[in-house]
């Protein structure tokens, strides 16, 4: 009985991995398939070969505009106030940085503080 069981699982085992396989290979077209198929297609005009249809179809990378023309451009806004450089655009702006309080002012206000007990000397 265990033989006549194991027999079956086995064939039920190959038959059903057997059967994947013959659908797989039937389904699919080789690789010499779709290389002739391709090449049939560039021949009759359906496909263009290679990166010639990337640049026929009008697809533009990037600025049509030169690097040379872009400096000269940049240059001539610089030269006329329109780009603003680093921290002083910032500061023109409107934009503060820091406080207006001087440093000294800073240190005498802290130790009149301290002094006062205000705030505790040091970190104890």
């Amino acid at each position: 009985m265990k033989t006549k069981l194991a027999l079956s699982a086995i064939a039920a085992a190959v038959a059903m991995f057997s059967q994947g396989a013959f659908a797989q290979a039937a389904s699919e077209p080789t690789r010499a398939d779709v290389k002739a198929e391709t090449k049939s297609a560039v021949k009759s005009g359906a496909i263009e070969s290679g990166q010639e249809g990337a640049m026929k179809s009008g697809a533009t990378k990037g600025s049509q505009t030169t690097r040379d023309a872009r400096k000269a451009q940049a240059k001539a806004d610089a030269a006329a106030g329109k780009i603003t450089t680093g921290e002083k655009g910032a500061m023109e702006s409107g934009a503060t940085k820091g406080s207006a309080t001087t440093r000294a002012a800073r240190k005498a206000q802290a130790a009149s503080d301290a002094k006062s007990g205000k705030i505790s000397k040091g970190q104890g």
